[in-house]
């Protein structure tokens, strides 16, 4: 067989095709790189957007909001004082946008008009937490971030 430039292109090509399917292979295979969702259940998630619009403007028509301090203690969530905290329920979520294995919910259960979510709880980095909560019958939804030194 005689070699000339048309085989040694075929070739050449053949090898790079070969090593590109054999690098994405080990990535895919590998549990050392981490190939988790953003959110799981993206689609169900998707199709409440419109419900949480509303719950945001419900929050956002409020005299006094909801606040959310980064303390020394942890993170402190202050619900409006005109509120009666003993009929407030919900759910705060914490998400870590770095890696989901982080990610936790506290149910709404209070006992004064503020929430303390402990240091000890957050790594250091940026989080993102959303404030599901639900008072008279009326829905809010707050979403803020925060660095945790």
């Amino acid at each position: 067989m005689k070699f000339n430039w048309g085989t040694g292109i075929v070739i050449a090509f053949a090898l790079f095709i070969a090593f590109i399917l054999s690098y994405v292979f080990k990535v895919q295979s590998n549990d050392k790189y981490d190939h988790e969702l953003v959110v799981e259940d993206y689609y169900k998630k998707e199709a409440l957007v419109q419900v949480d619009i509303e719950k945001q403007q419900n929050a956002n028509a409020l005299t006094n909001k909801v606040i959310i301090k980064n303390i020394a203690e942890g993170v402190k969530i202050e619900f409006p004082v005109d509120f009666d905290y003993s009929k407030i329920n919900g759910k705060v979520s914490l998400y870590r946008p770095s890696s989901q294995k982080l990610d936790f919910e506290i149910p709404i259960s209070l006992s004064s008009p503020h929430l303390l979510i402990p240091k000890s709880n957050l790594t250091g980095g940026l989080w993102d937490i959303s404030i599901d909560w639900e008072y008279d019958g009326v829905k809010y939804l707050n979403k803020d971030s925060f660095r945790m030194e």
